[in-house]
């Protein structure tokens, strides 16, 4: 997209002055030429070029070198003289002040043919002469006028850039800016610092730095003059204009701003105190040269249609479809765009139709999610156009509302229509309505599974009593909305939520109670819940001070928490070793057992010789890993079964250690359903506590994973859920703790969401309390309170829609979540 906004901006982007406003023109002489050839019949035309001496010379010098190439006039202080005349009356001493040098005189006469050819050549004379410059004078009406022109790419003093690609690429030396070198930051006074709690007003103290006996006398300053230039020192911080947040670090003469008071600390930088104050107020701040936009200064000064490219990436993307559809352009720059407008509203248009319109084209892809992701592939799959491709999407509708489901849909089949072969791997009840052929797999997981349960269509699958896809599509089986909602008493508030679109919020979370938080993409929920909730619980727990407060007020009965759980789908542990068995704590007792074993104890193998991430009994050629990675330098790496322990990760005198007939590597092949079998039909103390601590896996739906299943294999549902187990396996007696899940559902079957439900019951019979982000009718329709925010995405959300019980939210007509929730609720 920003390859096709850069090619516009070079092409049909307009520079102006940032002194006069007025635009830079280069003029050609054929613009020249067409002024002049536009004049009125028998005007009579004087060309000018503005008289400059050359290095040493003087101007006396510089006259008669001209005469000597048959130049006769000059225009010295507005008359027209003979060059000889001058010459007689000047000295070398002379400035060529107000002279002109007379190329041509004409008079317009639209029937000359010849004359074209002649004021053409006479342009590009005075262009040559007058260094880039010439000044054209006739009459209009009896009325003498001028008209300037400049062959230099140059206005009110200024020397601009020309409009190119690379002035737009904040990649390349020649378009970053020069301070931040295109990052859009930079190590400086970070204004989140100095101001941690915006909603506080200047006169409540929001300028942490003006604090203290010394330092308050710069706020005194300010509220004692703020009257003589209307400064509102008792409005909240996040509330002032961009003028008034200038004006406060800047300062005027009636008070030292933030960027005075910073400099005068720096100036007195040798005593330790004021170095220490100001290591306390660094970090990582928007470049003040670009303010963010990454580009040098001249790029901002081309403009089309009144936007700058960094205006451009800066609107949200629904935004950016509106501006570019009714982009008013003449004809001549219509004619050069249209194929760059095409392309740039039909990828905006995909973008809006897979449900992003409230993202921007600045938004730094570190900070999507990996719904957001997929779906911008997808988005730019079809802005290539390509054809007889095969597409193989894995949950598109991840992060998806609902209400933008069918806009998905449409977007697969319009994939589909211009000759792909489209394959989705989907849960979603819509996109497999939709979908032409569906193929079911099952009908279990794991070793229950692998086979095909059903292909066809949805009006056969309707029939079918094996898949349980069918079974709850067709409500057969389904999950039952709770008979009673837990009542709750006990909350944590947060007030004044303000950080990007939220709209200062004032929200209560309850405890020990299921909550989730529900609304439209880019409504807010993940920037409430954990930039907000999360990390400042966080904090507060650690003991540590909030230095970055994106509200006003965290209040309630923290204190009835111990603990705060952010459970995501980052893989689990620090390594591809790591395993369910290792990640539970089963695979201690499962080492502490074979250090049990007779054998074991004759040779005198301790547990950690049954550890593949030590040395010791563990296959020193593939380090435990059971597989060799070789490294295929320009290609991805590949890994090959270890040819010493044939992938069994130990050395073959640990695998002689035998627990009923089993060896170490063979336990590790368990899944954790036959784990469960396998040990609890030994009803030992040992094997009772691996049972208990691998249970909970069973319980979340992951009983077909092997223990000894390498973290890189799974999933992020997966991991997500085996975090979850892990807490599970704690029992009754851990302290009190707030979990919270990001869309725990990605990647599950309705199935397994009943699993997945009745693992958050026991957390919370358990004493805790849980908040998941989910548009998942299944839970939404299970909790016990919804938090519903919107309306929309971006900057028309960030607000609280709703707030209470399933059964009331589906008669909020404002709310997305409550009409498609009707249905579910019956």
């Amino acid at each position: 997209m920003y390859e096709y906004l850069k090619l516009l901006f070079a092409r049909i982007g307009k520079t102006w002055s940032p002194i006069s406003g007025r635009q830079v023109k280069r003029h050609r002489v054929s613009d020249v030429t067409r002024f002049i050839l536009t004049l009125p019949e028998n005007s009579d035309i004087l060309i000018f070029a503005p008289l400059k001496t050359i290095g040493s010379r003087s101007l006396k010098q510089q006259l008669q070198i001209l005469l000597q190439q048959g130049f006769s006039r000059i225009m010295h202080r507005g008359k027209i003289r003979r060059m000889e005349e001058i010459l007689e009356e000047i000295t070398d001493k002379t400035k060529p002040k107000e002279c002109y040098l007379v190329i041509d005189r004409i008079r317009v006469n639209h029937d000359e043919k010849e004359l074209e050819a002649r004021v053409a050549d006479s342009v590009q004379t005075a262009f040559y002469e007058g260094n880039g410059y010439l000044k054209i004078s006739f009459e209009t009406d009896g009325k003498p006028q001028t008209a300037d022109f400049s062959h230099r790419f140059e206005l009110d003093g200024i020397q601009f850039e020309e409009p190119s690609v690379n002035l737009f690429t904040f990649n390349n030396p020649y378009g970053a800016c020069k301070r931040c070198e295109g990052f859009g930051n930079i190590m400086g006074i970070d204004e989140k610092l100095v101001i941690p709690n915006p909603a506080l007003s200047v006169f409540d103290g929001a300028i942490a730095s003006w604090k203290g006996e010394k330092m308050r006398q710069w706020k005194e300053r300010l509220i004692k003059h703020a009257y003589k230039f209307d400064f509102p020192i008792h409005k909240p911080y996040y509330q002032l204009s961009e003028e008034q947040k200038e004006l406060l670090w800047t300062g005027n003469q009636y008070f030292g701003g933030l960027n005075d008071f910073f400099k005068s600390l720096e100036e007195q930088a040798y005593k330790i105190q004021y170095r220490v104050m100001l290591s306390r107020y660094r970090g990582k701040t928007v470049c003040p040269e670009c303010k963010g936009t990454r580009l040098r200064k001249d790029a901002n000064y081309v403009k089309v249609a009144g936007k700058s490219i960094s205006d451009i990436v800066q609107m949200q993307l629904n935004e950016s479809l509106d501006f570019f559809k009714k982009i008013p352009l003449d004809e001549q720059d219509e004619k050069i765009a249209r194929r760059l407008l095409l392309e740039i509203t039909t990828r905006l248009q995909f973008l809006n139709d897979v449900g992003l319109g409230y993202l921007t084209l600045n938004r730094p892809s570190a900070t999507l999610s990996g719904g957001e992701s997929q779906r911008i592939n997808l988005a730019t799959s079809l802005g290539s156009s390509l054809v007889g491709s095969m597409y193989i999407l894995d949950e598109p509708s991840i992060g998806l509302h609902p209400r933008d489901t069918q806009r998905l849909i449409k977007v697969l089949k319009r994939l589909r229509d211009i000759g792909n072969t489209v394959i989705v791997v989907e849960h979603e009840e819509d996109i497999i309505k939709a979908a032409d052929q569906i193929i079911d797999i099952g009908p279990d997981s794991g070793e229950h599974g692998g086979e095909l349960v059903f292909q066809g269509v949805f009006d056969e699958l309707k029939d079918n009593d094996i898949s349980y896809t069918a079974l709850y599509m067709t409500g057969r089986k389904h999950i039952e909305i709770p008979e009673h909602r837990r009542h709750w008493n006990n909350y944590i508030e947060v007030k004044g939520a303000f950080e990007h679109n939220l709209k200062n919020l004032h929200v209560k979370i309850p405890l020990n109670v299921l909550t989730v938080v529900t609304g439209v993409s880019g409504s807010g929920k993940s920037t409430l819940v954990r930039d907000i909730l999360f990390s400042s619980l966080k904090r507060r727990l650690n003991g540590e001070a909030s230095s970055d407060r994106k509200f006003t007020l965290l209040e309630g009965e923290v204190n009835r928490i111990a603990r705060v759980e952010y459970i995501d789908q980052n893989p689990i542990g620090r390594s591809s070793r790591s395993n369910p068995a290792t990640y539970l704590k089963a695979y201690d007792e499962i080492r502490q057992l074979f250090a049990n074993q007779p054998l074991a104890k004759l040779r005198a193998y301790k547990p950690g010789y049954f550890s593949f991430n030590i040395p010791g009994g563990r296959c020193e050629q593939c380090e435990g890993e059971g597989v060799i990675k070789v490294e295929m330098q320009f290609m991805a790496d590949i890994y090959l079964k270890c040819d010493s322990c044939n992938g069994q990760r130990f050395k073959e005198e640990v695998l002689e250690v035998k627990y009923r007939d089993k060896s170490i590597a063979d336990i590790l092949n368990l899944t954790v359903d036959e784990a469960i079998d396998f040990f609890e039909s030994a009803k030992g103390t040992t094997e009772h506590k691996i049972v208990e601590r691998i249970r909970p896996l069973q319980d979340t739906g992951l009983g077909y994973l092997r223990l000894g299943q390498s973290s890189n294999t799974l999933s992020g549902g997966e991991a997500q859920r085996i975090k979850l187990a892990f807490f599970l396996s704690k029992g009754a007696g851990s302290q009190p703790t707030l979990f919270i899940f990001d869309e725990p559902t990605t990647g599950l079957h309705i199935h397994d969401i009943s699993k997945l439900l009745q693992a958050f019951n026991a957390l919370i019979e358990n004493g805790h309390s849980i908040i998941v982000i989910e548009h998942n009718a299944e839970i939404i329709k299970s909790a016990d309170w919804v938090i519903d925010l919107g309306p929309e995405g971006g900057d028309q959300g960030g607000e609280i829609i709703f707030e209470g019980t399933p059964e009331e939210i589906v008669g909020c007509e404002k709310s997305y979540t409550g009409k498609f929730l009707k249905e579910k609720m019956g």
